[in-house]
């Protein structure tokens, strides 16, 4: 009897899987639901696969997956040039530039379309797209939607010496690699700076490891800084999570060391200067050589050889002498200041979001010239 019923499972199963198959329902989304996902700011966005957008919600502590429906293939425009894009969003929304904050910007890369996380002054929450020539509002109270909540956030109480909200940071960064959603950020234990890996499609277990780094322009091994921009790189043919941190430390973790529970020193591979926000990282190619290009808050976009990281064998473990001097791996300033997002469009290109000399807030492409 118990062999028949087990025969019984495993043909009900095999019907559900062929019935997934047939309707057009992907095994990442078969959970979803319709609905509101009701998300309260978006603090980062990163897609993964099949068009699903993951946003990173600070405020309630939660990472929403959405499926856009955004899947069919497109070539990536060769150019884009949209100005005064700030301006744009904000009479679509019906305010002016003064009262938004383009928060993140994310590329699709199956349909090539740019996505933008905005948040309003009173505190709305938007996301938009465009294809490079016109921006449309994406409507959040009727999609397909999964949910998860972070374990442990920072709570929303909690301020820094300014005086300042530190629940903002609960997520920082967030990426897609490898069926898993990590996550940056900021948790109420004794050593804030987390980072979590969460299987997807969502389910109840995730991993969460606290975070340490030698920063060399404080001169000291700091636990409380989340990591506000981070991407997986793989380095000498393993996976490893390149981070930069405010002021600016870059520092690899292999991600063979992240697990459950455990405390997690990295290897601090450059200085970058202090005085500084790393706002985004992306990896582009040519010629076989891989680089990472860093969009900053106070200096101009930075380009970092990947053999030079790979190559790089010490840590860093004392202050920097000269103030907002560098050490470490060498980088390269670009003639690209001012970048507030920055992403990678396609193999040879990437786009960029940057205020002009002129004052305007222009999104424009470039490509791997510069690498």
């Amino acid at each position: 009897m118990k062999k028949i019923n087990t025969l019984i499972l495993a043909f009900v199963a095999l019907l559900a899987t062929n019935l997934i198959a047939n309707d057009g329902t992907s095994p990442l989304t078969a959970n979803f639901i319709m609905g509101n996902p009701e998300v309260q700011s978006m603090n980062a966005i990163s897609f993964g696969p099949e068009g699903i957008l993951f946003v990173g919600d600070s405020k309630s502590a939660m990472v929403t997956a959405i499926d856009t429906k955004d899947k069919v293939a497109a070539e990536a425009p060769k150019e884009i040039k949209m100005a005064k894009v700030d301006e744009q969003i904000a009479a679509l929304l019906g305010t002016t530039a003064a009262e938004i904050t383009i928060q993140d910007m994310a590329v699709n890369p199956i349909s090539k379309m740019i996505y933008f996380a905005v948040h309003h002054s009173n505190g709305t929450p938007v996301l938009l797209k465009t294809d490079g020539e016109t921006i449309q509002h994406v409507p959040l109270t009727e999609v397909s939607h999964s949910k998860m909540e972070i374990n442990n956030p920072i709570d929303a109480e909690k301020k820094d010496r300014r005086g300042n909200s530190m629940r903002v940071s609960a997520i920082s960064d967030l990426n897609y690699f490898e069926g898993k959603v990590m996550v940056s950020g900021l948790s109420n234990e004794e050593f804030a700076s987390t980072f979590r890996s969460i299987p997807f499609p969502f389910k109840s277990e995730q991993m969460q490891a606290s975070l340490e780094i030698y920063h060399a322009a404080h001169g000291k091994y700091e636990t409380h800084a989340p990591i506000k921009a981070f991407l997986p790189v793989n380095i000498a043919g393993k996976a490893n999570l390149v981070a930069a941190y405010t002021c600016t430390p870059l520092v690899v973790f292999p991600m063979e060391s992240l697990r459950p529970g455990e405390h997690t020193t990295g290897q601090t591979v450059a200085e970058l200067g202090n005085w500084n926000v790393p706002l985004d990282i992306i990896q582009m190619e040519k010629e076989g050589k891989s680089y990472l290009l860093m969009a900053n808050s106070s200096r101009a976009v930075m380009k970092i050889s990947v053999d030079q990281v790979a190559n790089f064998h010490d840590s860093l473990t004392e202050k920097v002498a000269e103030r907002s001097g560098t050490a470490g791996v060498d980088f390269i300033n670009l003639p690209f200041v001012n970048v507030q997002q920055l992403d990678k469009l396609s193999d040879s290109h990437f786009i960029m979001l940057q205020r002009r000399s002129n004052g305007d807030l222009d999104l424009y492409t470039q490509n791997n010239r510069w690498l």
